[in-house]
């Protein structure tokens, strides 16, 4: 049975839905919402300022080992460009470039390697700066670069995030599965929306490259070659061997979710440390603080917003909500705010496979409006446990799609506010970009659905 806690979270989730599309932060209506249910449930306006807090300490757990292990690779990654050895470890995908299409793909190539270890931001400034006078000369124009950008990192890497484990995790958590089913169960739908969506943005780009309707950019001059130091070149091949055996021992271990994410993050920090040693000596103790502070500012930056968001959705589920408020404030035999209200559409509304996956696409690309693609993937996978209890389906592939989707279009590919790094790195209008990211995004979306339709 519903009651005005179940209503008091309706009406705020559809708060928070209209305040993405209008293209306004949410945090404030999710923050005042779960204000709202604290004092609904309890009747005292004292708990429920302490279930504000309450809230977000559950959140923060729930999010604090990914938050930590991308501040962490951050870290690394700023250690690795200070010195130049980042230059080295792309070195190798440059000689392959001879015309825009090899410069297009190993663009993305080299985005997507990145952005799986290093994470899309630091990624974009990295490949950008490299990559972009090297493919103008290869024939491809400097939106050409922006596009492969947003696309094979926001897009691909980020969707899928198969080394860092962030957005499964999170998926993962509000969906009530495990972050194996996540990957594995939305393996097929991750390829397809990659090869639909990148492969359409090519062949418009290209066309409109051979119709004139494109100009190409001027040639950029490169800058002068800095003779690498032996610390450089160490570093260089230092890193990529050791997140390879990372990888060879997940398999080898069967390592996964947390653990697989603590192994990352520990390789990491004691890459990060040697680097230091190598590099600076005396003054490695100075710089290791250095890099970990400005790590954890991004990694705090980035999701400072996302646990006060995360906060709310979390409470759909029985145990945050019990944690942060109380079971006792639920209905006896309560399952669950989504689940309660997902039994309840099930009962009042006929549910079929079409339904559930249109409505799990449609609300997760509605979340990505506010251009951060995390904030949406809690709901998407609350609402994918919801609708698989509702029709007897996998709640792991609905989730896999409803992150898709979230992440593909407020991740940094067809919202303009969440695409400024790759426009701004490569000179081009963010609106533009966007525009030229729009259809073959939109459609990825689409045939994923319909992929994800018949495989359920």
């Amino acid at each position: 049975m519903l009651t005005g806690i179940h209503l008091i979270y309706i009406i705020f989730i559809v708060i928070a839905l209209v305040t993405m599309a209008l293209r306004r932060d949410t945090l404030l209506p999710c923050i005042i919402g779960i204000f709202c249910i604290g004092l609904y449930a309890s009747g005292d306006i004292v708990f429920s300022i302490g279930a504000i807090f309450n809230s977000f300490v559950v959140a923060t757990k729930e999010l604090i080992g990914i938050i930590l292990v991308i501040s962490i690779i951050v870290a690394l990654s700023k250690a690795l460009e200070e010195i130049r050895a980042t230059q080295l470890i792309v070195s190798p995908f440059i000689s392959i470039i001879k015309n825009r299409t090899s410069a297009f793909f190993s663009v993305g190539l080299v985005m997507l390697i990145l952005s799986w270890f290093f994470w899309p931001s630091p990624a974009t400034a990295l490949v950008g700066v490299i990559f972009l006078p090297i493919a103008i000369k290869a024939g491809l124009p400097a939106i050409g670069v922006a596009m492969a950008i947003n696309l094979f990192g926001h897009g691909l890497a980020l969707s899928t995030d198969f080394v860092i484990q962030g957005a499964p995790t999170i998926t993962a958590a509000a969906a009530g599965v495990s972050v194996s089913d996540i990957m594995l169960d939305g393996m097929v739908l991750y390829w397809v929306m990659a090869v639909v969506s990148i492969s359409i943005a090519y062949y418009l780009l290209n066309r409109d490259i051979k119709k004139g309707k494109l100009k190409l950019s001027p040639s950029i001059d490169s800058t002068a070659t800095v003779q690498p130091t032996k610390g450089a070149v160490f570093s260089a091949i230092l890193v990529p061997l050791v997140f390879v055996a990372d990888i060879i021992c997940m398999f080898a271990f069967g390592l996964k979710g947390g653990e697989a994410t603590a192994l990352i993050g520990g390789t990491a920090v004691l890459a990060l440390i040697l680097i230091a040693v190598i590099n600076f000596r005396k003054q490695s103790l100075e710089k290791v603080t250095t890099y970990i502070k400005s790590g954890f500012g991004f990694g705090i930056e980035i999701f400072s917003p996302i646990i006060p968001i995360a906060a709310f959705f979390y409470l759909g589920q029985l145990g945050p909500f019990s944690e942060a408020i109380g079971a006792s404030f639920l209905p006896v035999n309560s399952q669950g705010i989504l689940s309660d209200i997902g039994i309840a559409l099930a009962q009042a509304i006929p549910m079929n496979k079409v339904m559930v996956c249109s409505i799990e696409s449609a609300v997760g690309a509605i979340t990505g409006l506010d251009g951060s693609g995390f904030s949406g993937i809690s709901l998407a996978g609350s609402l994918a446990k919801v609708f698989a209890q509702a029709v007897n389906v996998r709640a792991s592939v609905l989730a896999a799609l409803g992150q898709i989707t979230a992440i593909w279009v407020g991740g940094g590919t067809i919202v303009p506010w969440g695409l400024i790094p790759a426009a701004a790195i490569c000179k081009v209008s963010p609106i533009e970009l966007a525009k030229r990211n729009f259809i073959p995004v939109m459609i990825g979306i689409v045939v994923t659905t319909v992929v994800a339709i018949l495989i359920l």
